[in-house]
């Protein structure tokens, strides 16, 4: 049984590259189920009542504390739920949209995906594998102006997820049918 997470980073509903590829990555692995999160829809930033909430000792907390970290709770869960993450993850301004950003802030917490050791950090979702589908206008994946691509797979590594694939649809205002083909063709390579 395959459970996916599709996280879908991409403020356009219509006329989106990321969303139209995740669809297509979604049907190449034909899940049994999935649940996704599309955040368009809005996601809150981290505050200092979050900040606050999040460093209380878990069995301390208020029922206040509590009812601000429920959403981050719930996607937390969907995460540990999922076998399989689907990011679409265009880049704008050559970094992650906001609201991905906000959705790394809201996941990667102490205690609930990563822990603190003495030799450093080390992340508790071990096993998971994810699937970023990027997409750009202009800048070339790991080149030098790419700051999304390198923070989403540390970002990933850094709550135990390493086994971290990237289709790529980038520099599509330079040539938009060779991004596509190169994007079907890593969709085509994808193991299901």
């Amino acid at each position: 049984m395959t459970q996916v997470l599709r996280v879908d980073g991409s403020m356009r509903s219509a006329g989106s590259t990321t969303r139209t590829l995740t669809d297509r990555v979604i049907d190449k692995l034909v899940p049994t189920h999935v649940v996704t999160r599309d955040l368009a829809d809005g996601i809150p930033f981290v505050n200092e009542d979050w900040i606050n909430a999040n460093f209380t000792d878990p069995a301390e907390r208020t029922d206040a504390q509590k009812a601000t970290l429920a959403l981050s709770d719930s996607l937390v869960a969907e995460l540990r739920a999922a076998d399989v993450l689907v990011i679409g993850m265009p880049i704008y301004n050559f970094g992650i949209p906001a609201a991905l950003k906000a959705w790394v802030d809201m996941i990667a917490r102490a205690r609930e995906t990563f822990k603190y050791t003495e030799t450093g950090p080390v992340g508790l979702l071990d096993g998971k594998r994810a699937i970023i589908v990027a997409a750009s206008g202009g800048t070339a994946l790991d080149s030098e102006i790419d700051f999304a691509t390198p923070y989403l797979r540390h970002a990933l590594g850094f709550v135990g997820i390493h086994d971290v694939t990237v289709v790529s649809a980038d520099r599509q205002m330079v040539d938009a049918d060779a991004a596509l083909k190169n994007a079907e063709a890593g969709i085509d390579e994808l193991a299901a």
